[in-house]
């Protein structure tokens, strides 16, 4: 998806009967694997942030190498579609929205969701309080920007589940991938990512206050309390190879083994988590990184299935959205249920009850405090 062109847990404690190591993540580590590492190659759909931070622990913490990955991370961009590299061969795995990645596959891409890790869409529209938008029927006659690139499907639910014609009950126009034309008073609600683009106005100055803008300040529209949230970042996986090859199957329950333990580890240390992030992509402040940290660990946590099960509700809910919801051309994301290689829950829970002696499912996870510093250094 889009993420802002910015580029952009409290502490879970794991039960367990010796010392932690590794971070935390791993009562025993596991043994580290002889001979020559499986190349793997993870495509993500954005540059590098903390919305990607368990990828990054992984890596950092040789959480793949334990498993025997030589895992190689590609940083996403404006022009990159990680769901058609990954059709195309040129990576093992991709991070892909679900709405999107059903597009793909409608229109042939070969590609199955094997881990859901978010199990909350980070989507919202934002707003300053004066304008007393607080509900999707608030914005009727209002001036709504979106970004567009299949990032507005949310939006177009809500709205017309409150009753209202996308087309003719609000103003809509295409934002740039900042909040800045919200901040100027040029649209009245913008789209924002609650682990990103929202920081943005918060790393911003009120020029009201002198002061930086506060949750105070602002209204919030969460898609996920208006019932047409869709499921986002989830990992995908070869479908050919996943039906077909073995050693395929025994490399995905490995890589998302390590995955699981990047996100316990990013979970648990969320600081030490967004340093790793700030040293792979630092364009971002260092309070802006571990503001997204700690909002995309409320995304993934508490997860009661296990951390990238899908949920089946989540999907068919995804589903009824990307089938339903019309944007103003008339097109809806998908225009048939997707198939039943569309998802399956069969290698994550075989990477689970390999980890069953970590806490997979955050049931106790409590976020921390960020204090965000003006332009998120």
């Amino acid at each position: 998806m889009k993420h802002s062109t910015r580029k952009l847990l409290g502490i879970t404690a794991i039960a367990a009967a010796v010392a932690l190591t590794l971070g935390g993540c791993s009562a025993k580590p596991p043994a580290i694997p002889t001979g020559k590492l499986i190349p793997v190659t993870l495509q993500l759909q954005w540059f590098a942030q903390a919305q990607f931070a368990g990828y990054y622990a992984a890596l950092d913490k040789g959480y793949f190498k334990d498993e025997g990955l030589d895992v190689k991370i590609v940083e996403g961009g404006i022009d990159i579609v990680p769901q058609t590299v990954l059709a195309n061969g040129q990576a093992d795995f991709a991070i892909a929205w679900v709405p999107k990645a059903l597009a793909s596959r409608e229109q042939g891409a070969g590609i199955t969701d094997v881990a859901q890790i978010y199990q909350r869409s980070g989507t919202l529209q934002v707003s300053l309080a004066k304008k007393a938008i607080k509900t999707a029927a608030d914005l009727k006659g209002k001036v709504v920007g979106n970004w567009g690139f299949g990032n507005e499907f949310e939006m177009f639910a809500g709205i017309t589940k409150a009753g209202l014609n996308p087309a003719s009950d609000v103003t809509l126009v295409q934002q740039d991938f900042t909040e800045s034309a919200l901040i100027a008073g040029d649209i009245d609600a913008a789209q924002a990512m609650i682990y990103n683009e929202y920081a943005q106005i918060l790393e911003t100055k009120n020029p009201v206050t002198g002061k930086l803008y506060q949750p105070a300040d602002l209204n919030v529209i969460n898609w996920n309390a208006d019932g047409t949230a869709m499921l986002q970042d989830a990992v995908w996986a070869n479908t050919q190879k996943l039906n077909s090859d073995v050693a395929y199957q025994a490399t995905t329950v490995k890589f998302l083994k390590a995955v699981i333990r990047g996100w316990i580890y990013a979970r648990d240390n969320a600081l030490a988590a967004s340093k790793i992030v700030l040293a792979h992509g630092p364009t971002l402040g260092a309070s802006h990184q571990l503001w997204q940290t700690n909002e995309v660990n409320k995304l993934v946590w508490p997860a009661p299935d296990g951390i990238g099960i899908v949920n089946a509700d989540a999907w068919a809910q995804t589903v009824k959205v990307a089938l339903g919801a019309k944007n103003l051309e008339g097109s809806t994301v998908i225009t048939a249920a997707p198939d039943k290689d569309a998802y399956t829950n069969t290698y994550i829970q075989r990477a689970l009850d390999q980890l069953n002696t970590l806490d997979t499912t955050g049931k106790k996870f409590t976020p921390i405090d960020v204090t965000l510093a003006e332009g998120g250094k």
